[in-house]
């Protein structure tokens, strides 16, 4: 027996010591600067891989957390693997009739892919830029009236606007807009508020594109004396286009807000009619939607005018992660369901694909919860040691090096422009935040003073203190790992 006991009792021994290897315990310092906080109620998750995959620093990798925006480097990947990273999209313009002189006699037809970014962001902070080249290629072209409407063909995705489980007093700001196929300007007005007048009166407004009727402002706000706080205060009436301004401003204040609109493709479209109009193009006709998904396949009197071509994929990434923008994420989560299925996109359709490439990353997807792929909802679940060792994982892919561009610069750009500025970390850190309301989670690729590249979640969930005290802390813990790495 004694012969048979040493190996086993070896066996026993090595696997042992490789599960503790697997389950890395978090570094006293760590565990101080957490305790030292006043957030040591919320759950606290740290878990941080070397360059060669070893688990080397782990407090609570095995809970579930709510990743806020930090899904978005999991939807990221699904977009990336299962479209391509010059994958473009085309909105194209149709005529249905013919040219006579001046005039168009017939429709012209908007037959939308679902672009996110018919908006400034790659054009010059030009919002109009499509519409502009289209009036320049009919005016090129001697048309200066259209007899018939202008029609939207939004029908690539459904006609649900939000994903499940968003706030409804979100839903007036530019980080909660309702999603389309057809959609201009992320699907907001941009509002101006300028407090120049005297106390106790409301300030000046104003907004672009060019003060469009499409929205009705009720300014309601009130210019309060100098040195006084400002309040913000902005809602929509939830399906209109009516929207409640109430702030108080102090004197010589200057506040600009994105507020997001009903009806985006009508919005598309009543935006272009009012723009035609201003550089001399009449139309004659109505503006109307149609969301039949076969459309085009029975369309053939449709003669194409142009194909506008958007930015790669990868492009549109950097908005979407360096930027955290929602809208870019709910958008490419229904073109993905469009385009792996081959019918009209949904949220659903493109978190099942989304859900898939998780499985394929050795998520334990029996522990995922998805109502959306911007990590808007507060009901998203997923282990948070999972995320961490995807990304480690995903550094293999093909794919990865436009992962790693699209995410914010520590102290440098993105939402990580106005953090770690004064820190060593500065410039040293890629990654992604993430923030609702009582989480704040970062992760993301650390190269630390030794050189070696660390992968890093940390996550907390169910606080109430200050934002800034639990940015802080994720601070010294990043800190601590670039100076002891």
């Amino acid at each position: 027996m004694k012969y048979l006991f040493l190996p086993l009792f070896l066996l026993i021994f090595f696997n042992v010591g490789e599960r503790e290897t697997g389950y890395a315990q978090v570094s006293d310092t760590i565990n101080q600067i957490i305790s030292g906080s006043s957030a040591t109620g919320a759950l606290w998750v740290v878990q941080v891989r070397d360059q060669e995959g070893n688990l080397i620093e782990n407090l609570n990798g095995e809970k579930l957390i709510r990743p806020a925006s930090n899904l978005k480097l999991i939807t990221s990947g699904a977009l990336l693997d299962r479209l391509d990273p010059y994958f473009t999209f085309e909105t194209r313009l149709y005529g249905r009739g013919s040219a006579d002189q001046h005039r168009w006699n017939g429709d012209l037809i908007i037959h939308a892919s679902g672009d996110p970014s018919i908006d400034g962001f790659f054009y010059e902070g030009n919002s109009l830029f499509l519409f502009e080249k289209w009036a320049d290629m009919l005016l090129e072209s001697g048309i200066r009236e259209i007899s018939g409407d202008l029609i939207g063909y939004d029908g690539l995705f459904d006609a649900i606007p939000y994903p499940r489980g968003w706030e409804w007093d979100d839903l007036s700001y530019y980080y909660a807009p309702e999603i389309s196929a057809l959609s201009f300007n992320s699907n907001v007005v941009n509002l101006e508020v300028v407090a120049d007048g005297p106390v106790g009166s409301p300030p000046r407004i104003q907004w672009s594109p060019f003060n469009t009727p499409y929205v009705d402002f009720i300014n309601e706000q009130v210019i309060t004396p100098r040195g006084t706080r400002f309040s913000e205060s902005y809602s929509r009436v939830l399906g209109t286009n009516v929207i409640f301004l109430r702030s108080t401003l102090p004197q010589g204040y200057y506040e600009s807000e994105p507020l997001t609109v009903s009806n985006p493709s009508y919005y598309f479209l009543d935006t272009m009619f009012r723009y035609l109009e201003l550089r001399g193009i009449r139309v004659h006709g109505q503006i109307y939607t149609n969301s039949d998904y076969t459309s085009l396949r029975r369309a053939t009197d449709w003669q194409l005018l142009d194909t506008h071509i958007s930015e790669p994929l990868h492009k549109l990434l950097t908005r979407l992660n360096m930027e955290s923008d929602n809208f870019y994420s709910e958008m490419l989560v229904k073109k993905l369901g469009n385009r792996v299925f081959g019918s009209q996109g949904t949220t659903d359709l493109g978190l099942k694909v989304i859900r898939e490439y998780m499985h394929e990353q050795k998520f334990d997807t029996l522990q995922v919860f998805l109502r959306d792929g911007s990590g808007m909802a507060a009901a998203n679940l997923i282990p948070a040691g999972d995320l961490n060792r995807y990304l480690f994982n995903v550094q293999e892919e093909d794919y990865f090096k436009y992962l790693y561009n699209s995410l914010a610069v520590a102290g440098v750009n993105g939402t990580l422009s106005h953090r770690f500025s004064a820190s060593r970390v500065q410039g040293n850190f890629f990654g992604k935040t993430g923030f609702i309301s009582g989480v704040r989670a970062l992760s993301g690729y650390l190269t630390a003073d030794s050189g070696q590249q660390l992968t890093i979640t940390i996550a907390t969930n169910n606080y109430t203190s200050r934002t800034a005290h639990i940015d802080y802390i994720h601070q010294k813990i990043l800190e601590f790992l670039y100076e002891n790495y």
